[in-house]
């Protein structure tokens, strides 16, 4: 992606994800905004963007962060929210047997002594294949793959969803289910 559409796909993560009052929009309880809103609230706050422009960053985002609504009026992420009021109404899904969850090697310890916890999101990220979960772990320093016995956490009673660009969530990964290297 050229340097626009990547600074444009970052403000649409922080508006959409996480802080839509730095513009004054409001998203639904499924974290979906209005279009027309979204594109008035971002020229009021400096940051002009056509309709054209948002549908470019949508469908060139190679980690498919963004949906469009079937009517084209909406927008939202598809996952990775911090915002506690949105809930992306994701039904339960059974995961494969194996999930994977890449992070730095500075924070194994603390994910071997408490499990893997969602932070400021609202779920814990996880990936369907190694080399996704090295992808992630590398964005954070030294990258570290650490497999989750998803099957055996289902059995147990804990609910997988799958979003809409494959990421696999979860409320938390206890240590106990955690595969580490």
């Amino acid at each position: 992606m050229t340097d626009h559409l990547v600074h444009t796909s970052k403000f649409l993560s922080l508006i959409l994800r996480h802080a839509p009052e730095k513009i004054g929009l409001a998203l639904d309880p499924n974290g979906w905004a209005d279009i027309g809103q979204l594109l008035a609230q971002a020229a009021r706050h400096g940051r002009r963007l056509s309709r054209e422009q948002l549908d470019d960053v949508v469908a060139r985002d190679s980690k498919t962060r963004y949906a469009i609504s079937d009517d084209g009026m909406r927008i939202r992420a598809n996952q990775g929210h911090s915002l506690a009021a949105v809930d992306i109404d994701l039904p339960p899904a059974t995961p494969p047997a194996m999930l994977y969850h890449g992070t730095a090697s500075r924070f194994v310890d603390a994910i071997r002594a408490g499990g893997l916890l969602p932070g400021a999101r609202n779920h814990v990220h996880l990936s369907a294949n190694h080399e996704t979960a090295v992808a992630v772990g590398t964005r954070h320093g030294k990258p570290v793959v650490l497999a989750v016995d998803a099957a055996a956490m289902q059995a147990q009673g804990h609910v997988f969803y799958v979003s809409a660009n494959g990421v696999w969530l979860t409320q938390a990964v206890p240590a106990g289910f955690i595969g580490f290297p």
